[in-house]
């Protein structure tokens, strides 16, 4: 599995519990090749029919790592869970291997600011990211929510009254909340690109970027949507 740069990637993943077999799962459907790495016998016995390779094997042995050939990949995973030690130590292993794009997951702040240190490229927090993602959507403001690094954030939102019977030139939302409209979405029918002409009604949803102050001070403007008008 050598580098091919022009090639859809071959990627590295370690540690095969829900998030790494999560991971591997999306690529494989993707057509992307994987090469799935955790020290459970049983775990990757599980997995061998599922993903296009599986290896039983210690990834913080870098003799072992270096055997497997690591530092033929360009991306790689390290999907290891609770052991943070184990995490630390991949991580450096494939640094050492020169791996150029690395996403590891940190299960505290602490923990991702030790990986970014030693030469993680990407840091991944799914639980707080999840928690993140719920605690806006359990408000009813949004029906969906994903933030980016930089303070920017994507949300899934009910037009506003202020919007209704207009098209998005006509209502200004961009000029007026700082906030850029991305896709319209009519109940029944499927999301559209968002142009100046687009109509916005009743009911629609709107999909929308922007700081996350300004998103969710925007989403927040579609609570009197029951309201009759």
């Amino acid at each position: 599995m050598a580098r091919n740069r022009t090639a859809r990637p071959t990627v590295l993943i370690i540690g095969l519990g829900r998030f790494g077999s999560a991971v591997a799962e999306t690529l494989v459907n993707q057509d992307v090749e994987v090469l799935c790495v955790d020290e459970d016998a049983e775990r990757v016995q599980h997995f061998a029919g599922q993903f296009t390779h599986t290896v039983q094997a210690d990834a913080t042995d870098g003799d072992a790592m270096r055997q497997l050939g690591v530092g033929q990949f360009d991306r790689a995973v390290v999907a290891i869970g609770n052991d943070i030690e184990a995490s630390v130590l991949a991580v450096i292993t494939l640094v050492e291997a020169g791996v150029e794009q690395i996403w590891a997951k940190a299960i505290t702040r602490k923990h991702g600011k030790i990986l970014d240190r030693i030469g993680a490229t990407h840091v991944i927090y799914p639980e707080l990211m999840m928690g993140q993602r719920v605690g806006h959507m359990v408000t009813g403001l949004m029906n969906d929510y994903i933030e980016f690094e930089g303070g920017y954030a994507i949300a899934r939102t009910y037009a506003p009254p202020e919007t209704w019977a207009k098209t998005l030139g006509e209502s200004a939302i961009r000029t007026r909340h700082r906030i850029t409209v991305v896709g319209v979405k009519r109940p029944g029918d499927s999301f559209t690109y968002a142009l100046p002409d687009t109509p916005v009604a009743r009911g629609d949803e709107l999909i929308v970027a922007g700081t996350i102050p300004d998103v969710e001070r925007f989403s927040s403007l579609q609570a009197r949507r029951h309201e009759r008008p």
